[in-house]
């Protein structure tokens, strides 16, 4: 007898940074090992992450939202604003192409992370997202509205996080009876392992350019030539992994899952971005952790201050870092007691066709 055809559920992270990508890890592992067959779909790194991780899946490449940073903080908002069009040309070809994959896969489900156009009115459709309210100053309110509409589009919106909101605080706490809001626990690729200790501290570099830049070249000047044991992992994906030594420090251009989790296990603390994805990493592991959110994002703003006044990790600028801010660390607890589960996104996913 033949074996009935997989349901094929198409997974669509968005391409800023890597956390987006990292946190669908787990879905789709969680899918493979249901049944399903996951299918793929984003651009640029956060595609390629994915590519080494599931060599074997099938993908497609979805137009590129072509997201920077400017080159001053202080310009964060307009930047965007001026940057709204090319936005809308993206997210109707992101619909066009995403037309296309349904009528050739007869697709079952599609799990959208942070891609706006990935649904369709004739698949069973998610948003996941941890920002109900999209912080921006100002403009809170409306880049919050802009956001909420967009997810209206979905079947359900799925939140990464508790129930009590505890990672993501104000982010998610949003009383709305227009969306169908599901909490599904800590999203991550990680579980805590037990190994010795090997490094005081792991620098985890992420994000966007110029910011990664900037924050790589100020971090290796703080730590060059110092009795710590650090090691450094860059953040830029390539087809070969490079190793090497200089001024007193190991220094990799990027880690496979299995790498990454040996190597936050066997550090003190882990230094990184505020990303919400790096937050359930570390709270997967339960990990202490020093936070340099980015210059002029918002989100990572708030939740370095959120997590600090949870007595959780410290935090500091980008610009003001400096080595003796470390200090601080034995005043925080770290994270304790957040492990992911899959129990609710079980839930979810039966629903999903």
């Amino acid at each position: 007898m033949d074996e009935p055809d997989k349901k094929k559920i198409l997974v669509t992270p968005l391409n800023w940074g890597l956390g987006h990508a990292t946190r669908c890890i787990p879905i789709i592992y969680l899918l493979i090992s249901q049944g399903f067959e996951p299918i793929i779909a984003s651009d640029g790194n956060a595609l390629l992450l994915l590519q080494k991780e599931f060599p074997k899946l099938k993908f497609y490449v979805l137009p590129s939202y072509n997201i920077t940073y400017p080159k001053h903080s202080i310009f964060f908002i307009w930047h965007f604003v001026f940057k709204l069009l090319l936005f809308i040309k993206t997210y109707k070809a992101e619909q066009k192409t995403i037309t296309k994959i349904v009528n050739k896969e007869k697709l079952s489900g599609i799990i959208s992370d942070n891609r706006f156009g990935c649904f369709h009115p004739d698949v069973k459709s998610v948003y996941i997202t941890h920002q109900l309210k999209v912080l921006s100053g100002l403009f809170t309110f409306i880049t919050s509205k802009i956001h909420q509409n967009i997810i209206k589009h979905f079947d359900e919106c799925w939140i990464p996080d508790k129930s009590n909101n505890f990672l993501s605080g104000k982010l998610s706490k949003v009383k709305l009876t227009s969306i169908k809001i599901k909490y599904i626990g800590i999203l991550s690729r990680f579980k805590p392992i037990n190994t010795k200790t090997k490094y005081d501290f792991l620098i985890l570099l992420s994000g966007i350019e110029t910011q990664r830049k900037k924050m790589e070249n100020i971090l290796r000047n703080a730590f060059k030539n110092n009795s710590l044991k650090v090691l450094f992992i860059t953040g830029k994906l390539a087809k070969k992994q490079t190793k090497i030594s200089k001024n007193g420090l190991t220094i990799l251009n990027y880690a496979t899952t299995k790498e990454l989790q040996k190597f936050i296990a066997q550090s003190k603390v882990i230094i990184a971005r505020s990303g919400y994805s790096t937050v359930m990493d570390l709270a997967a592991m339960g990990k202490k952790a020093f936070f340099i959110p980015t210059p002029g994002q918002k989100e990572q703003i708030y939740l370095a201050k959120l997590l600090a006044k949870k007595k959780v990790a410290p935090f500091s600028w980008q610009e003001q870092f400096k080595i003796s801010h470390l200090s601080r660390l034995k005043d925080y607890d770290g994270f304790k007691n957040i492990n992911p589960s899959n129990k609710l996104l079980n839930s979810c996913l039966s629903r999903i066709t």
